[in-house]
């Protein structure tokens, strides 16, 4: 099949969606669907993130959104493509309320998955390209009041004089995109956060962190980093790109603010948010507040017994600065994943003596590797030259429902096992125990499902297969002595620092320590979609939990992720809030049950 056929294809079968949706004909849209099918919709029905498996499932979302939602005009964007079998196109409709864009795969004429975003509220168009603000005002006015005095305006009187709409806790990355997104979308926000400066989350980690992900994977809304960005950013660039984004933005970012404590007045319709702003006691009242303290939630420190009596140091790894007073030190590190590999590689370099602590499987995937299997075909130099935006990146990588992703990377994962199989196998010589996922589905569902298990390797993995960096595996902490840690078979291990590279808990935790356990388990775990694989238990959910979404809790959003997550993300749940602060009807559909509070 040809460009040419493709085309007639896919335009043929959007003209009979769009008949059988005009006529709310539910039977005749369903007669269009393979029996293996997806509908994956975000917000342009559902008001949700949602994904459909199967006939009976898309005719309930139908039957409960179809009337309100109002779709029409279905159109075939760009040419559509065939391979192995499948015929996928780009197209565009439009909603009731807003404009829509989406992704579509045929089967032999049939869908056999089908992606509808909401791309744009149709009466609230965001002031881009040709609906950018003139900036300067013609003609003569007494009254004038120049940018600079509107921005400061703005600063002195939102959160004293005027409640903002939203409150972000957290000015993270995620934060910072979130709060881009919200004001190009005129919704007055606050974005709380505890450190002095914006991209101080970055700064004040440890010295050797950069971005393990391309930078092709990593820019933030509107603005993309420029085409001399390094391919893999460090940390304190990061941080001084974060800030001079929040500054171009004209992002309403209050520094040295904490969070003391949140609750939700049902009655009012508005949350009471106490925060201390550099010493200045303050009461918010934003009708919504979104949690974007990152895809981690609090610290996971284990409590061993005898950790007390340590006359050395002990820190988890969010608190470790770096390696420069640890030359010569006896240094443990109880972990196997990302932060402990970039750690004990930095503690190695500064002649530290480093043992890695091991005490489940973890995946590894080299850097160069990751790249050009996994991630090129969207993520990369080749892929724009190809015409793939971030845009359209974002889009393609989301139109692959989570149920049928495992088979879609494990040919990508499997092509990345051979080509480095003299590398695993160095590594399993010594003594590294490796894995790929739970069904061998790589990096990515690991990262989904549980948020841990894995390392980009950047050089540290080298540093463990030649025993450099020394590793014990398959053994855990029995207790903490003054000058040692006496693992579970008996052995001892001398430690002048112990670095607890545990992870975190559930992003909960924060609602926990901020508003309250109850909202807590209301809401229930965030992130994994209940894949029933390891630290992700069941049941299937098919999306992430809480992420981006409403939840049990009126008013309360959870918002985080890497960067390309944060990115295409962000402008859902902008969106979502746009549209309730407009007072257009957002009825959820499929709003999340709560199988595991934390």
């Amino acid at each position: 099949m040809n460009h040419f056929d493709a085309n007639t294809t896919v335009k043929r079968w959007l003209s009979d969606l769009d008949s059988a949706l005009q006529k709310r004909d539910i039977a005749q849209v369903l007669d269009l669907f393979d029996d293996e099918c997806y509908w994956r919709d975000f917000i342009a029905f559902t008001w949700n993130l949602k994904t459909c498996e199967g006939k009976e499932a898309i005719q309930h979302m139908l039957e409960a959104t179809l009337e309100r939602a109002q779709p029409s005009n279905w159109q075939l964007e760009d040419d559509a493509t065939i391979e192995g079998g499948v015929c996928q196109a780009w197209f565009t409709f439009e909603t009731a309320v807003a404009t829509g864009k989406g992704y579509l795969r045929l089967r032999e004429g049939k869908c056999w998955t089908l992606l509808t975003t909401m791309q744009s509220l149709k009466r609230y168009p965001e002031p881009l390209k040709e609906n950018r603000p003139l900036g300067a005002e013609h003609g003569a006015n007494k009254q004038r009041e120049t940018w600079l005095e509107g921005r400061e305006r703005e600063k002195s009187e939102l959160g004293y004089s005027v409640q903002p709409y939203c409150v972000i806790v957290g000015g993270g990355q995620g934060g910072i995109g979130l709060g881009a997104r919200l004001k190009q979308m005129g919704v007055p926000t606050l974005i709380i956060e505890r450190n002095e400066r914006a991209g101080d989350s970055w700064r004040k980690r440890y010295k050797s962190l950069c971005l393990h992900d391309p930078v092709w994977y990593d820019h933030l809304p509107y603005l993309p980093f420029p085409d001399n960005w390094p391919v893999f950013a460090p940390k304190d660039k990061v941080g001084d790109w974060l800030e001079m984004y929040t500054n171009i933005m004209e992002l309403n970012y209050w520094p040295s603010t904490e969070c003391k404590s949140a609750r939700y007045d049902e009655t009012a319709g508005e949350w009471v948010v106490e925060v201390d702003r550099n010493g200045e006691l303050l009461t918010l009242s934003p009708k919504h507040l979104i949690m974007a303290t990152g895809m981690s939630g609090m610290p996971n420190v284990p409590q061993f017994p005898g950790a007390e009596t340590f006359e050395g140091e002990q820190q988890h790894s969010s608190q470790h600065s770096g390696p420069d007073a640890y030359a010569g030190k006896r240094c443990v590190i109880v972990g196997s994943n990302n932060s402990a590999h970039d750690i004990a590689a930095a503690l190695w370099e500064h002649d530290a003596d480093v043992t890695m602590l091991q005490r489940s499987s973890t995946h590894i995937v080299k850097s160069d590797a990751l790249m050009k299997e996994a991630l090129g075909p969207l993520y990369s130099e080749e892929a724009v030259a190809q015409g793939v935006t971030t845009e359209k990146a974002d889009l393609l990588f989301a139109s692959i429902p989570y149920r049928l992703l495992p088979a879609f990377q494990r040919p990508a994962f499997d092509a990345i096992r051979e080509r480095d199989a003299d590398f695993y196998q160095r590594l399993e010589k010594a003594g590294f125990m490796l894995d790929f996922g739970d069904d061998d589905s790589g990096l990515f569902l690991k990262y989904l499902r549980r948020g841990s298990g894995y390392y980009i390797d950047v050089g540290a993995s080298e540093l463990v297969a030649s025993g450099e960096i020394k590793l014990r595996s398959g053994v855990g902490v029995e207790r903490i002595n003054p000058h040692s840690v006496t693992l579970t078979d008996g052995s001892e291990l001398p430690a002048d620092l112990i670095v607890y590279a545990t992870g975190y808990g559930s992003m909960n935790g924060w609602a926990a320590k901020l508003i309250s356990q109850e909202v807590a388990d209301k809401v229930g775990k965030c992130w994994g979609m209940g894949s029933d694989t390891t630290k992700d238990p069941g049941p299937w959910e098919g999306e992430l939990r809480n992420m981006w979404k409403p939840t049990q809790q009126e008013a309360l959003w959870f918002h985080g992720g890497n960067l390309h997550q944060s990115r295409h993300y962000s402008h859902y749940l902008a969106l979502q809030i746009k549209a309730r602060m407009e007072g257009i009807d957002t009825p959820v559909y499929g709003l999340q049950r709560v199988h595991h509070e934390s």
